[in-house]
């Protein structure tokens, strides 16, 4: 089985849709003959032409609210934001059109868009090129939220973004597009360098949305965790010999609550882990998730590990995000309160 990286798989999975439908477009700030800031478009538009992946003025906003119109109208845009950080300007249409689409014209028009982007720390970016802003699309009805782990998830969960009837929120994290680690590098990641591949089929496959995978198996703990943050709870794990459970949820929204509860029952114990702030994040939603769910079967209270509740500190960048340290206590604490 052919190894690439995430950025080599997600190149791969666009190409794969590009070449099976022509109803699919690529476009962005300089995702055509640049081939984009992390090269993640690469060659596509030299095999597909200019009408099939192109370059954009800077403007997020333009960028989304024509795609919303070619998801109208029959096309599947799958369209790139250079950095998560500049969604913002879009963010109105995203959740005034694309999430509503379907329900204001009942059913008369879709959305089949995919809206992709670079996310989370890892490349001294600062404030403006590392935020985590998950949380701001999961509160919105309409929307699917992706964060992959590895290269072969983030291919097939692509495919199957591409292929959904509805907008998909797809979230890249970069320090893992150039290989997974193992939870204590504390490198930038460049779109220049190659690290540890991951396996990737060829061809065309789909990972369910809404489904999570058990990374590791436990009895201690259950740890709830997305993108890079599932490879340090398996670093911290590793170190105090905890015997935790560790949940790639893949998917934020649809949500495999199925599988966490399961889990919890089992263990008795709960810890998320997510890069984003601590106020208001992801993990909120999912310890009160846990909470209505398992209350009888937990022993422990629910345990959160996140980044700070400032703006993103370009100094202290390996101090905010929750590293093996800072989860290994965490993951003590849990399980001997």
């Amino acid at each position: 089985m052919p190894r690439k990286t995430m950025i080599d798989a997600i190149r791969d999975a666009m190409d794969v849709m590009m070449g099976r439908d022509d109803t699919v477009v690529v476009f962005g700030e300089d995702v055509g003959y640049f081939g984009g800031v992390f090269r993640a478009t690469q060659g596509l538009q030299a095999k597909y032409g200019k009408s099939r992946c192109f370059d954009t003025p800077i403007s997020e906003l333009g960028i989304v609210g024509a795609a919303v119109g070619m998801a109208a109208y029959g096309l599947r845009p799958c369209v790139e934001i250079q950095f998560a950080d500049y969604i913002y300007p879009a963010y109105d249409q995203i959740v005034s059109e694309a999430a509503r689409l379907r329900y204001r014209s009942n059913g008369q028009f879709t959305c089949p868009l995919v809206v992709r982007m670079p996310t989370g720390g890892g490349i001294f970016g600062g404030q403006t090129h590392s935020q985590s802003p998950e949380a701001l699309f999961t509160h919105v009805s309409g929307l699917k939220t992706v964060v992959p782990s590895n290269p072969s998830d983030a291919k097939g969960l692509l495919i199957a973004a591409i292929e959904d009837p509805d907008p998909v929120i797809f979230l890249e994290p970069k320090r893992l597009y150039n290989g997974p680690f193992d939870g204590h590098h504390e490198r930038p990641v460049t779109p220049w360098s190659k690290h540890e591949l991951g396996e990737v089929p060829d061809g065309h496959y789909t990972v369910p949305l809404g489904k999570a995978a058990i990374r590791r198996q436990g009895a201690a703990v259950t740890v709830l965790a997305y993108g890079t943050m599932v490879y340090v709870a398996e670093a911290a794990a590793a170190e105090t010999r905890v015997d935790a459970e560790i949940i790639d949820l893949r998917t934020l929204l649809p949500l495999d609550l199925e599988a966490i509860v399961a889990s919890v029952r089992k263990t008795g114990r709960c810890m998320i882990v997510h890069e984003a702030t601590l106020t208001s994040g992801f993990g909120a939603e999912l310890s009160a998730l846990v909470q209505e769910a398992c209350f009888y079967h937990l022993e422990a209270p629910i345990t959160r590990v996140a980044g700070w509740d400032t703006p993103y500190p370009h100094a202290q960048e390996w101090d905010y995000f929750p590293g093996p340290a800072r989860v290994g206590r965490a993951l003590l604490e849990t399980i001997e309160p």
